[in-house]
């Protein structure tokens, strides 16, 4: 079975890779949300949550790192389109359960190819903001849980993860 065949979009028939024309394409208003989290000790997530990080503001800094990210996106995966983004929002809450700051990001457009790529680079960069601004207080901490939670818009259609 080729690479195409089975839903690789950016494997050619012979294994090269591609970027995907999607010139064709309608545009729709697409929508993609992600999730991340970062665990770390109580009195980090205290540190962080009373301002005290030698860094600075953990959670401010780190929201404006994935904001940046999700616009460079193309620029770290070679295969993505660069998009002109209409809206991205990263959103961090403290989790008691893990514990630590869980990391939401919404990427938004109206074009002809999604954005999921997008909200997971914002996640990923506002997480290992996070575990560069505390590292000095916690080395131990542990960044995990990255994945799309829902997305909606182009051809194939809406997605919500079922744990969502």
């Amino acid at each position: 079975m080729s690479a195409e065949k089975a839903g690789l979009t950016h494997i050619g028939a012979s294994g090269e890779a591609h970027m995907v024309d999607v010139g064709d394409k309608a545009e729709t208003t697409r929508i993609a949300t992600a999730e991340g989290h970062v665990k770390m000790k109580p009195e980090t997530l205290a540190l962080i949550r009373e301002g005290n990080a030698k860094k600075g503001d953990v959670i401010g800094t780190a929201r404006l790192a994935g904001i940046m990210a999700a616009k460079q996106t193309a620029n770290l995966i070679p295969l993505c389109h660069p998009l002109m983004l209409t809206k991205v929002t990263v959103d961090i809450a403290e989790d008691a359960a893990l514990p630590g700051l869980r990391v939401t990001a919404t990427a938004k457009l109206t074009g002809r190819t999604g954005v999921e790529m997008e909200a997971l680079t914002a996640v990923s960069v506002a997480c290992l903001t996070i575990y560069d601004m505390a590292k000095a207080a916690d080395r131990m901490m542990e960044i995990g849980g990255i994945r799309l939670l829902q997305k909606s818009g182009g051809k194939s259609g809406d997605f919500r993860h079922p744990e969502v």
